[in-house]
Formats: C-alpha cells, structure tokens, sequence
C-alpha cells in the first residue's frame, strides 16, 4: 500500500510538472486575438480606392479600412521588397544587415538564426504561426541542393509551417517550397538551378522569344517555363512548376485551409500575396477586367482574394477577434521587366496616388503605403494620421501579449495601431542595406546620394548631391527643397541618424 501511494504521488506531480510546462509556453487567453497580415507586392498607395483610386476600386482591402482603422502616414522601410519583409519580421532596419537588398533566386536565409522576430515572439506567446505566398528573404545556404531539405527558411526563424514562393515569381526556382521541402517535386526529376550560365539545350527568352506568351522589356530573358522567361536558369523540376495563372487561388487556398486547421487555437498567418508584381498574369476570370492592362488585372485579382479570406474568416466565426492588417512591401511601379501595357493603358489611374517617385526611390511614395488595422473586438472605424510602420509590429504586439521584445529597432506604438493614440512614432528611418532618407514628424530629409536622376523604371531617384528636406504635411509631392533655409534642421536630423546607426 505504501509503495502504492508512493507510486500515485509520484504519477501526481509528474503529471502537475507536465501542465506547468505546457502553460509556460503557452500562456495564451480565450480572448487572444488571431493576427493576420495580408501583405501586397508592388501596391502604391494610390491603388487602393480607400486611397482615392477612382479608375480602380478594390472593394473587399476597403472592407479593412471601413471595418478599421486606415493610416495616412503608413510606411514600409524600404522602397524594395527584401529588406521591407526583413524588418517586419526581424524587428530591425535593414541598413543592420548588409545583405537586406534585393536578393537573387538562390540566396542564403538572410535572417541571423537564434535572433527574436515576430513569429519566434509570437509562437513563444502560444500561437501557432504560418506563413503562406511570397518570401523572397533566402532560403537555406550557400551550397543548397534543392532536391532535398530545403533549409534553414522560414520553420528555422519562428514559423510552424510555411508554404512559399523558392524566391520571387520572375526568378527560378519556379517552384513552392512546403516547409523543408519542394512541393510536388518528383525525384526521378531532379530541379536544377543557376545564376551563372545556362544548362546545354534549355531554350531562354533571349534566345528563343518565339517560345514566349509575355516578352521582356528589361532583363527576365533566361530560361523558360509557362512561356514566360525568368531571372536565371532552370531545368528539370517540372511536376514541381508552379502555373502563373494559378499562383494566387493557390494561396488563397492554403491560407483558408490554414485557419481552418488552427481555429481552435490562436494563430498568426503571414499572408504574403505576389500581386502586382512581375510577371503580372491574372487567372482567366480577372484578364482584361480593369481596363489598365494585367497590372490592374491582378490588383483586382488580389482584390477578390481578400474578399474571399475575409468571407472565411466571417464564416469560422472568427473576425471578431482577429487583427487583419492589410499593408504593401513598397511603392509601385509601371514596366519592372516586361512588356504588359502598364504604361500604355494607365490612363487617368495615378498609383502614386499623387506622392512622388515610387518603387527604388528615395522620395516618398517608395515607401509611403496602403496601411490598414482592423479587428472588431477592439478597434473603433476611424481614419489617423499617426506616423506607423511595419517594422513596429514585434514590440507592440509583445507589449498587448506580454512579452519580451529583444529586437533593436521595433517600437511599442500599439496605441496607435488600435485607434487609442494619434501619436505612433516620432521618427523612421528608410532604406535598405543604406539609409536613404530619415522622416521625423512632418519632415523628410533625403543625405546626398549619387547615381543617375532617373532609373531603368522611369521613375525619379531622389538621387541627388545636395540635401533634401520636405515638410510632407504642406508639400506631399515634394516639390519644395527646405534645406539651405533649415540648415540647423538639417544638422540635427543627421546627428540623429548617426546616433540611431549608432544604437
């Protein structure tokens, strides 16, 4: 008997040590909100009709604002894809990084491993964290062999399950990765892949533009499938190629199918759409719908996807207590790389939405973007003017979730993120693996930079050897150089970046 009561106090606090454990790493609440990003590609702030497009409506990303809160002053940090996903992840500038640029298709993880970003902050919180659509931040390293584990990616950083773009859809691999490993892929066909030379016998744009459904403007003539050609070369692989005209009900389907497997549960869904990035080719029910050429095709392509994973989320009955948060990774731009009429047929549409520059400018609208928050349960309808960023999403989030937030760069404006505060941040700096303008308040100063005026997309630099200064708040389009009249404010807003650099 005594060995028996023994043995039954012992089965007790074993069993009392295991719910200890289990709580610790999940300290979740019944009413912990989901959280979803639905996070665009190429998308200016001018078009969205929220924003003011009128020869454009995107009625369901409006059902955000209208349910929420839609920001005046949201930003990506950087006016290129790569390092605007790596600071809403990381929590860090990228000029930390000097790889946070644009990265080729067979790219190293950019991430540093054992570092806290939102999903690792997240996950640590109890969610159950995915992360579905376009990557484009690297994935395993420097010899990967793609036919077999693809890693480190995006389970090595705080995610539970991924299924991503290899790399972006004008660069090969042509392929999803699920998880660890390439989608589909058949080992009797193994995938190749090269930034250097060609494989013997596979036909490229270059060469073979009679092959091909869409033809390249600038670049994007390598090697081929779907009848588009890409950045680089390929072949094999081809029970794993992804269809264009697919690519987004391919998302949306597993994006569905995600909250619906983790309903029961918090989760935390990066939800990385490929629209209106190059190659711009719209399923068969959107092409020629918009009247502005496959650009505005695909943005109302996107348009219906949200509205369908917002439907879903209504029918879990889930959307009360869900944050979705719709935002863009840059500004836009026109011809990246092919020839579809992004040009010809914009007619009165203005993606800028009056801002200048656009996507690789320095000026405003590389980064200025559609932001916007809702989530029923908590956040009141409204329009602010607070100055918000992407990269704040891992401290204000710790901050609601009680917990830690080690990132060096990412700031708690959670107030501002759900309508309680006009104030969000006081300062931002922008760029990639440099800085290249610094906003602080109502004013913007762009340092010296060289380099040509207007770039290969027709779009205004900011390139200059002078300094810049704005007050964006009288003057959004910049058309007026403050700085030889402020030179104090010039003076204190360098020595502000220099300490910020110096953090």
């Amino acid at each position: 008997m005594k060995l028996f009561i023994t043995i039954l106090i012992s089965g007790l606090l074993l069993n009392c040590q295991s719910i200890r454990k289990e709580t610790k790493k999940s300290p979740v609440k019944l009413n912990t909100p989901n959280i979803v990003i639905i996070y665009a590609d190429d998308l200016g702030f001018g078009d969205v009709s929220s924003y003011g497009s009128t020869e454009l409506l995107t009625p369901n990303i409006d059902r955000i604002a209208k349910e929420g809160i839609r920001f005046t002053n949201g930003y990506a940090t950087s006016p290129t894809c790569t390092p605007s996903r790596f600071s809403l992840l990381s929590g860090i500038y990228p000029f930390r990084s000097k790889r946070a640029q644009v990265l080729p298709g067979n790219a190293p993880l950019l991430f540093e491993l054992g570092k806290q970003t939102l999903p690792s902050m997240l996950h640590d919180a109890g969610y159950f964290t995915g992360v579905i659509g376009k990557w484009h931040l690297g994935l395993g390293d420097e010899n990967m062999d793609w036919n077999k584990e693809v890693k480190p990616g995006p389970l090595e950083i705080g995610f539970d399950y991924s299924y991503v773009m290899a790399s972006t859809n004008d660069r090969v691999p042509s392929v999803y990765v699920k998880n660890h490993h390439i989608d589909g892929l058949d080992p009797n066909d193994p995938i190749e892949v090269s930034y250097r030379k060609n494989f013997e016998g596979e036909p490229t744009g270059k060469e073979n533009p009679e092959l091909l459904k869409i033809h390249p403007s600038h670049g994007h003539d390598m090697s081929i499938h779907n009848g588009i050609s890409r950045i680089g070369y390929m072949r094999g692989g081809n029970s794993a190629l992804f269809i264009d005209e697919d690519m987004s009900d391919d998302f949306l389907k597993e994006s569905k199918k995600y909250i619906n497997d983790h309903k029961d549960k918090p989760f935390f869904l990066f939800y990385s759409l490929h629209q209106p990035h190059v190659p711009r080719v719209p399923h068969p029910r959107f092409a020629g719908k918009s009247s502005l050429g496959p650009r505005g095709d695909v943005i109302l392509e996107a348009d219906w996807a949200v509205g369908q994973f917002l439907d879903e989320l209504d029918k879990l009955g889930l959307a009360e207590n869900t944050i979705v948060i719709f935002s863009s990774d840059n500004g836009p731009v026109l011809d990246d790389g092919y020839k579809d009429d992004a040009i010809e047929k914009i007619g009165k549409h203005t993606p800028t939405g009056g801002l200048r520059g656009g996507k690789y400018s320095l000026f405003d609208a590389g980064t200025h973007v559609p932001f916007m928050i809702k989530w029923p349960a908590k956040i009141k309808p409204g329009i602010s003017n607070a100055l918000v960023c992407q990269i704040d999403f891992t401290a204000s989030f710790a901050s609601m979730l009680n917990q830690k937030n080690t990132t060096s760069d990412s700031a708690n404006i959670l107030d501002a993120f759900l309508g309680k505060s006009d104030v969000g941040r006081t300062d931002l700096v922008l760029g990639d693996s440099n800085i290249t303008a610094y906003r602080k308040g109502d004013y913007v100063l762009i340092p010296p930079h060289k380099g040509a005026k207007i770039n290969w997309v027709n779009h205004e630099t900011g390139n200059d050897l002078n300094y810049q200064l704005y007050n964006l708040k009288k003057d959004r389009s910049q058309q007026h150089n403050l700085a030889t009249q402020n030179p104090e404010m010039v003076q204190s807003m360098l020595n502000e970046i220099e300490n910020i650099k110096n953090k």
